[in-house]
């Protein structure tokens, strides 16, 4: 049986020029961590890229507004299996084949924190490289190349942009607590609060060993779909947190160095509003509900990061753009906290200078 396409938007009258105040908010945090970094106050993950971000003699872009700090930056290969039923048969999963990726991983604050801290959600970007097709954002209809980004959690601590926007942009401001709830609601602000403080206590081990989501949904063809990497590798008995504060990369970086790292990419299919909403992302979509169908395998090949192509290869990636948006219009984001993104990496990419999109032949010699 195939899935269900049901599934719709619901889109508020004003909700445009909402979402781009809310852009405009998001991209003053950028500017003012921009400034931050060039004065050398934000650190990120090896000495080599601390002194080259923070003084920029090399075109080096501002930092993003969020997930600001760059983990690791690596080549992958995205390889689409041979055994999906056909209606999952949709874009580069029309058929079986490898594509070259290239793959960020982030911290999720605004600012380059200690990965040592267990409350930081991390996040994994991934560009595949020669796909066809027209794609959604003005300038970049003919880009070779689509992005997917997935974050730790399966769902946000907010329903929408009108919570999410309040709590990033006040929570450290004079009195921040009472204007967020003036903006959220009593119910509303205690809930996120809650969700938030729920956040694992432990430092995770290992970027290897996690899964990711996308938290929110995007067209599938005539369907819609969360989509999430599992990973093969697991946690060996005994494992433990880095201690260093840039440890997540550095852990990552010396599996590399020994073979590859490999996860599972799939999706999850709409089933109906209330299991599976477009419109809230503060609800996750389970797996006992809407079972999660492996399309693809992402490859983190075996690879130094740590040699000279390996860091201009991370200095690459983190002056490019990745955006949920960079996509045909089959793979099209749903649900307004997507929508408020649009806008949002529309401002931050500018702000940043961000590269023109890649196409495979990239050097890093």
């Amino acid at each position: 049986m195939n899935p269900s396409t049901n599934w719709a938007e619901i889109i508020n009258e004003g909700e445009a020029e909402k979402l781009e105040k809310y852009a405009e908010a998001i991209h003053a945090i950028q500017k003012k961590n921009a400034e931050k970094s060039s004065a050398g106050a934000q650190l990120p993950f090896k000495d080599w890229v601390n002194t080259r971000l923070a003084s920029r003699p090399d075109g080096l872009a501002p930092g993003r507004a969020l997930h600001h700090k760059g983990l690791l930056g690596v080549k992958a290969e995205f390889t689409v299996l041979d055994t999906l039923p056909d209606y999952a048969k949709v874009g580069i999963f029309a058929a079986p084949k490898t594509y070259q990726a290239y793959v960020r991983f982030s911290n999720g604050g605004a600012t380059s924190d200690d990965d040592r801290r267990p409350d930081q959600q991390r996040a994994i970007a991934v560009k595949v490289l020669q796909v066809p097709g027209k794609k959604i954002i003005p300038g970049l209809e003919n880009a070779p190349t689509q992005d997917f980004l997935m974050i730790r959690d399966p769902s946000l601590p907010f329903k929408n942009a009108d919570e999410f926007v309040p709590f990033i942009t006040l929570i450290s401001a004079p009195m921040g607590l009472f204007r967020i709830l003036f903006k959220v609601g009593l119910f509303r602000m205690l809930a996120i609060i809650k969700r938030v403080k729920s956040a694992p206590k432990i430092p995770m081990v290992s970027l290897a060993t996690i899964k990711y989501f996308s938290a929110s949904p995007i067209k599938f063809g005539p369907y819609a779909v969360h989509y999430a990497l599992k990973p093969r590798s697991v946690d060996g008995p005994g494992a433990q947190p880095g201690q260093t504060p840039n440890y997540l990369g550095e852990e990552l970086s010396g599996r590399l160095k020994n073979g590859t790292v490999i996860y599972d990419f799939g999706v999850q299919f709409f089933i109906d509003e209330n299991r599976t909403p477009i419109e809230d992302a503060s609800v996750e979509w389970k797996e006992d509900m809407a079972t999660f169908i492996a399309l693809a395998r992402l490859t983190l090949t075996r690879q130094d990061t740590d040699s000279d192509p390996g860091r201009n290869l991370y200095e690459f990636i983190e002056n490019l753009s990745f955006d949920p948006w960079h996509a045909p219009e089959e793979f099209r984001p749903l649900g307004n906290m997507m929508r408020a993104r649009r806008v949002a990496y529309k401002a931050s990419v500018k702000e940043r200078q961000a590269l023109p999109e890649p196409d495979g032949t990239e050097k890093f010699e």
